[in-house]
């Protein structure tokens, strides 16, 4: 595939062709992580990648480092604590440093929104792959989630995602917005008003309040992780009346389209935005989403990195 960027920092000037080519691209890659033994890609032998991780992650991690095992790279796995930044060190001089050892790559994610774009003017000729920066970004979900919606459905041109839940505070939501719509989906949000932006339509989707209603329209439910520890803050009553006006229920899941699907970034707070028959049910794509995620990290790096013209 025909291919000029070197950095994954959003999703902001993709194309629809893209889109289309980077799914198939990663779709492609399949055979190879599910035989046994698995057949490595090895185009980026040669080449190291670090992991930058200010906030704790599992699959996003695991899936970064499997996938860049899986081309042959190198991998230094990094984290805050235990680094010389619990010394003093500034960020700068962390990144400078790792670079100066021969890192050919940076996986970066972090609280701070803009942070994987300030660490690539820190170095720009190395490129960095955003893994989630605040509640603005988180490019690889999105493109792993229409990969997994994809493998289900075929094209999704004409479907209908409906995203239930926390959009206020995700960056998930945000992504799947764009690259839903790269594909040619229309997107639909839906949640409490407390649990939205001040605009949702400014994200470049429609908004309902009612779950039900948005669901009727829905060919993919994508649920959001509620952030329990915000219950302090008042959002919302409790756990349970969220899950019981919210949550993708059995009955939440019979409003929707024949053969819908759902789909949940996790980890997953059972009973609250999924109940657990339909999170491990057969409508159920979060299995499918991690497989995805190495897939779509795998043509990630070896596309930008030039794995293919080595």
């Amino acid at each position: 595939m025909s291919w000029n960027r070197k950095n994954l920092l959003d999703l902001n000037d993709w194309t629809p062709q893209d889109f289309e080519d980077f799914v198939k691209r990663a779709l492609a890659l399949k055979p190879r992580l599910v035989s046994v033994p698995k057949r490595p890609l090895d185009s980026l032998r040669g080449l190291t990648v670090a992991n930058l991780f200010f906030e704790n992650s599992t699959r996003t991690r695991n899936s970064f480092d499997v996938a860049e095992r899986m081309t042959g790279a190198e991998v230094i796995d990094w984290s805050a604590s235990g680094s010389s930044m619990s010394k003093g060190e500034s960020l700068r001089d962390t990144v400078w440093t790792l670079c100066e050892m021969g890192v050919n790559a940076l996986v970066v994610r972090h609280s701070a929104t803009g942070m994987p774009y300030y660490i690539q003017k820190l170095v720009p000729h190395i490129p960095v792959f955003n893994a989630g920066d605040g509640a603005r970004s988180h490019p690889t979900q999105g493109l792993l989630d229409v990969t997994a919606a994809v493998e289900r459905l075929g094209s999704l041109k004409g479907k209908t995602l409906a995203i239930i839940g926390d959009v206020r505070y995700s960056r998930v939501a945000r992504s799947d917005v764009k690259a839903f719509r790269g594909m040619g989906a229309r997107v639909i949000l839906s949640g409490p008003r407390t649990l939205m932006p001040t605009r949702p339509e400014a994200l470049g989707a429609e908004y309902e309040p009612d779950p039900r209603a948005a669901a009727a329209q829905a060919d993919i439910l994508g649920l959001l992780r509620v952030q329990l520890e915000r219950q302090e803050a008042g959002l919302f009553p409790s756990a349970k009346e969220y899950h019981a006006l919210y949550g993708a229920t059995e009955d939440l899941l019979a409003c929707a389209r024949p053969g819908a699907v759902v789909m949940h970034p996790a980890p997953i707070n059972r009973g609250v935005e999924v109940a657990s028959s339909v999170a491990d049910g057969p409508s159920s794509l979060i299995r499918e989403q991690v497989l995805c995620g190495v897939l779509t990290r795998m043509a990630l790096l070896d596309i930008c990195l030039g794995g293919g013209a080595r």
